[in-house]
């Protein structure tokens, strides 16, 4: 091809260059383009201030997101005794560990 009297190779090392850089940056431009300019409306500065029912309602739900984990809290530890009571070491389960001569058979004897 013959542009202002000079030879340009498209085969040639440098034209392939240019070719790819413009490919690439245009795929670069037209993917952080904006399909639409979107405005932004206008913000409103006014700074919320709760009434005495709004802080009442939220120190209700505060109260009770406190007595929540209280409660699972409690659940919990009461989860773990009754493992620990339900397990023993050397392997055996049972709510009471009947010990031959021990306080049980104290009681019945006495």
């Amino acid at each position: 091809m013959k542009l202002w009297n000079t030879n340009i190779c498209l085969t040639n090392r440098k034209s392939l260059m240019v070719i790819t850089i413009l490919l690439i940056s245009g795929f670069v431009l037209a993917s952080v383009w904006p399909a639409e300019i979107i405005e932004e409306g206008e913000c409103n500065t006014e700074m919320w201030i709760p009434t005495k029912e709004d802080i009442a309602y939220q120190d209700s739900m505060y109260t009770i997101i406190q007595n929540t984990q209280n409660d699972v809290t409690d659940i919990k530890e009461d989860i773990v005794y009754i493992i620990e009571r339900l397990d023993f070491k050397d392997g055996t389960h049972d709510s009471i560990r009947y010990v031959k001569n021990g306080p049980i058979d104290k009681k019945r004897n006495q």
